[in-house]
């Protein structure tokens, strides 16, 4: 039985609602940093009930101290299932040029998967109380962010025409260096939530230095000197040696990814000049890696304060998204040869413009 042919039918309501969820998605890693950043994740000790009501019919005057974190972090990731499950059959339903290809339905189906492996992990983090839980699902977290905006991407009317861009050659010639830096922020915000879930945010609590030092000493002597006096500190157990190192892994690879965005900005200004879209890309990758290195001093300096270390998580996921859509965008036009949908124009150009 040959299928009949696909309507010319228009995605842009699709389109919309996979950024709106894409959107939420990056709203509900903020209430999960506020979570974290408080300490407040066992404030509901039972799952899916919260204090053995449904959770949504939870009583609003109990949402007080704590609880009002948590239990508003539950119903955010409740309503993020639900407008994954609502993206998921609209993209397989929804037949059109753009969605003729299985493979990005498929990714529909993945994304329901991943959102319903990111509620089962968050009730077990606190069913089981396992904070190496915590870490992994920190993790899943950043990379179905990622998904939700490749799904947006995939799905917008841009995305089939952008093989009509002109002077794509630079971003062909520096898709690996894009997927590295993507990558490498990945590791970075691995690292950051195995430190904040093995309560390792102020092991070493200043900087720039490190107790004064470029390198902290690690010794059994030090650290039980330090230990004692984190009394104060709102990371209050004790550290160990790996809970330095972590910190200070941290550090590092904040300063690799620095000078990798600002290395791929200067390169670009001088092969293809200021101009080019892709450099005002880097420049503006740059910017981000600034602020986002100041947030994670400001961390430090203000004792964790809450605020400012969710506001440190969330622009960590913004820029792991940044990073992986640009490296879409670059390994599209390498592998590309034609658009997916309507024949090219090719006497016009596509602006690369992912508003």
């Amino acid at each position: 039985m040959v299928d009949a042919p696909l309507a010319p039918v228009r995605t842009t309501g699709l389109n919309r609602f996979a950024w709106v969820t894409a959107l939420a998605t990056l709203g509900l890693i903020g209430m999960g940093g506020l979570v974290t950043s408080h300490g407040v994740g066992m404030a509901v000790p039972d799952w899916p009930t919260t204090y053995g009501y449904n959770m949504f019919l939870f009583p609003v005057s109990q949402w007080v101290g704590g609880i009002f974190y948590e239990h508003t972090h539950r119903l955010w990731a409740s309503g993020v299932g639900l407008l994954t499950t609502i993206l998921a059959v609209w993209m397989w339903v929804h037949r059109t040029e753009i969605l003729s290809r299985k493979w990005l339905r498929v990714l529909g189906v993945v994304a329901f998967v991943g959102v319903s492996v990111q509620g089962v992990l968050g009730g077990l983090r606190v069913t089981l109380i396992k904070d190496e839980l915590g870490i992994v699902h920190g993790t899943l977290a950043q990379l179905f962010l990622v998904l939700m905006f490749a799904i947006a991407l995939y799905t917008s009317r841009w995305w089939p025409r952008i093989v009509q861009v002109r002077e794509s050659q630079p971003w062909e010639a520096h898709r690996w260096w894009l997927t590295g830096l993507a990558a490498l922020t990945l590791l970075q915000l691995v690292l950051g939530a195995t430190m904040r879930h093995q309560h390792a945010g102020l092991a070493v609590p200043d900087f720039p230095l490190a107790y004064g030092r470029i390198w902290p000493p690690t010794d059994a002597q030090f650290l039980e000197t330090v230990n004692q006096t984190r009394l104060d500190a709102r990371d209050f157990k004790p550290i160990t040696a790996a809970h330095v190192y972590l910190h200070m892994a941290h550090r590092g690879v904040a300063v690799m990814l620095l000078v990798g965005v600002a290395a791929l900005a200067w390169h670009l200004r001088k092969r293809v000049g200021s101009k080019h879209v892709l450099t005002v890309w880097a420049y503006g990758w740059f910017v981000l890696v600034v602020v986002q290195g100041l947030l994670g001093a400001g961390t430090v300096w203000s004792n964790k304060a809450a605020d400012i270390a969710t506001l440190h998580v969330v622009l960590g996921a913004v820029l792991l998204v940044y990073g992986s859509l640009l490296s879409l965008v670059a390994w599209r036009l390498t592998r590309a040869t034609q658009p997916l949908g309507a024949p090219a124009t090719s006497n016009k150009s596509v602006t690369l413009a992912m508003a």
